[in-house]
């Protein structure tokens, strides 16, 4: 079985959205990966199917129910599926491609987008729930973090790039930013290639390429130098 990504959603329309295009739509297609969604809705409580209720000890917004969101998740991981727990919430640790590669080796990911104002603490730790995060801002909910992460994951399968080399020289896999690249014309508005990329010499490209990235990852990321 290949790698399989189940997505729990108030809004499942919203899936496979860019994921359904280019080489994720694919992929899709070829049955690299596997992608359902989950209408957290259908486990609501009451005629109304409410999901969410007001926080306790007063505040702004609404959270989502823990006995909602533990029978969703319990519909679409029961006992015995042990693929990870995502829950994409902006408190998590930071996504890196680090831990990209590790779900993309793995059989897939059961990944939670919330909702409203939070969800209710218990069920993040009733059902294991990791929180991940893509960035220090706030989004409407969850399913544009989730279709992020899905295609970070997604690119890295077995068979989605047409060059598995690819992957190997971009930002983050070495640690530093990815050096600068270029193509036809040799000039442009006077602006030629650098002329060690014309040189046919692959040690002095390797090396100026390796120093580009070093001097980009100074001067934009220099905590990743630190790391």
């Amino acid at each position: 079985m290949g790698f399989r990504a189940t997505v729990l959603t108030l809004y499942p329309e919203m899936f496979p959205g860019p994921l359904g295009v280019s080489l994720a739509g694919r992929a899709l297609e070829r049955g690299d990966f596997a992608l359902e969604t989950v209408q957290i809705r259908e486990f609501g409580v009451g005629r109304h199917r409410m999901v969410d209720d007001t926080p306790s000890g007063g505040g702004a917004g609404m959270v989502m129910r823990a006995d909602v969101l533990a029978a969703a998740i319990d519909h679409a991981a029961p006992e015995g599926d042990d693929r990870p727990r995502l829950l994409m919430s902006p408190r998590g640790r930071p996504l890196d491609q680090r831990r990209v590669r590790d779900l993309a080796a793995g059989d897939g990911a059961v990944i939670v987008c919330g909702r409203f104002e939070g969800v209710d603490e218990r069920v993040i730790a009733g059902r294991g729930l990791e929180e991940v995060s893509i960035g220090d801002y706030i989004l409407s909910g969850g399913e544009i973090a989730a279709l992020v992460l899905l295609d970070a994951v997604v690119r890295l399968l077995p068979g989605v790039m047409g060059n598995a080399l690819s992957g190997e020289a971009e930002s983050f896999e070495a640690g530093l930013l990815e050096h600068p690249h270029y193509t036809r014309p040799a000039e442009w508005e006077g602006h030629p290639i650098p002329a060690v990329l014309t040189s046919g010499d692959h040690g002095a490209v390797e090396r100026w390429r390796r120093a580009e990235a070093e001097r980009i990852t100074a001067e934009r990321r220099p905590d990743l130098l630190r790391r």
